[in-house]
């Protein structure tokens, strides 16, 4: 199995608002730079350019659900799952990335710190 690694975040914005923001794949630079410096619909499917070259992803998501998962095209299984729950007024976001048993602590810890800048991104694209 893989190893799970999830943050979390409060946001003053209702689920909608968030899942709106997070399915809408040419927002991904806004908030996700590292990640996706750049991105292109291509059909059903993102193409997504970073540091590390072009790379295809789909998003799936479900407004009803609060659900919004960034997925390897190839892969459902791969990328990064994320939740919007209803916190009072407002919203707390989960977001998990799944890495391969091998993957070394520092790597992981890199990653992830990286993933609670995005999620202060949603933060402040969301409560504008």
């Amino acid at each position: 199995m893989n190893l799970a690694h999830t943050r979390s975040i409060a946001i003053a914005a209702p689920p909608e608002t968030l899942v709106e923001l997070l399915a809408d794949g040419d927002r991904l630079p806004e908030w996700a730079p590292d990640f996706a410096a750049e991105v292109r619909a291509e059909g059903d499917h993102w193409l997504v350019g970073s540091g590390e070259g072009q790379f295809r992803i789909r998003i799936r998501s479900s407004a009803e659900l609060g659900t919004v998962d960034i997925l390897s095209a190839e892969d459902d299984r791969t990328g990064a799952f994320g939740r919007v729950i209803p916190n009072g007024d407002g919203s707390e976001f989960l977001f998990t990335l799944l890495f391969p048993p091998d993957t070394h602590g520092q790597a992981i810890a890199a990653q992830m710190e990286v993933v609670e800048g995005e999620l202060e991104r949603v933060r402040v694209l969301a409560e504008r």
